[in-house]
């Protein structure tokens, strides 16, 4: 049987563009993704019909481009989402605890073998802590359910297992919080005076938080939440629009 080849890059780029394009044009009209050979694919009969759907399609172009670039990322995470999801299976829930332990457990002992201070091993053991049951909580969300349960639990817990251990760690060690907290401020400030200037946000939060503390670890966590519906959303969207073969 002759093997289909591949196609090359300008040919992908087209395909991906187009299945993104038809991803688009369903949100309003049937059959434009995935049409089946014997109905087809759906076009509008009537003058009010094309105009909807040529307007339709006409807006969602320039979406399409914004769109393209953050696919392309989708298609990255869901590379690395999936060789980490494979070694999780592997090992199962338990081996991932056992790792996770094993290897905080080691950066533990070569602070201690360092002669951190006290504040500096706690800060180490904590981090740890929180980052192990951070991971375990993303691959048990990530096999229970069904892709919803993926992105709105599952992925979060993923990007909290990575951001939130150097900022609880933070909280330990004077040396670290320096460096950690000095930065957040400058981050918190920086999204207050731009991202979140949008109907008095940043005023609401500026009057009922003060950034110390625990703040900085509640601020990373309100960080890492939405970034990880956002990488499940574009891990979401690269399975739409380039299937994996199962």
């Amino acid at each position: 049987m002759e093997r289909r080849a591949s196609p090359g890059l300008l040919d992908a780029l087209r395909i991906d563009l187009e299945r993104l394009h038809a991803t688009w044009m369903e949100l309003l009209f049937p059959r434009q993704l995935d049409p089946g050979r014997v109905v087809g694919k759906w076009s509008p009969e009537t003058d009010v019909q094309k105009v909807a759907y040529y307007l339709w399609g006409t807006l969602g172009l320039p979406l399409v481009a914004v769109t393209y670039p953050l696919l392309l990322f989708g298609f990255a995470a869901r590379f690395y989402a999936s060789r980490v999801n494979t070694a999780a299976t592997r090992i199962g829930i338990l081996g991932v605890v056992l790792v996770s332990v094993v290897a905080w457990g080691l950066l533990t002992v070569a602070a201690w073998a360092s002669q951190f201070s006290l504040r500096g091993l706690v800060a180490v053991a904590v981090a740890g802590g929180v980052a192990t049951v951070a991971a375990a909580l993303a691959v048990v969300f990530s096999r229970v359910g069904g892709r919803v349960t993926s992105v709105v639990f599952a992925y979060p817990a993923g990007m909290t297992a990575f951001f939130l251990p150097p900022v609880v760690a933070a909280l330990y060690s004077p040396a670290l919080a320096d460096v950690v907290f000095v930065n957040s401020y400058t981050l918190a400030v920086w999204l207050l005076d731009n991202v979140l200037s949008v109907g008095g946000i940043d005023q609401a939060l500026r009057s009922r938080f003060e950034l110390r503390g625990v703040a900085y670890v509640l601020m990373w966590f309100g960080i890492a939440v939405p970034l990880g519906w956002l990488v499940g959303l574009l891990v979401t969207l690269a399975d739409v629009i380039r299937p994996t073969s199962s």
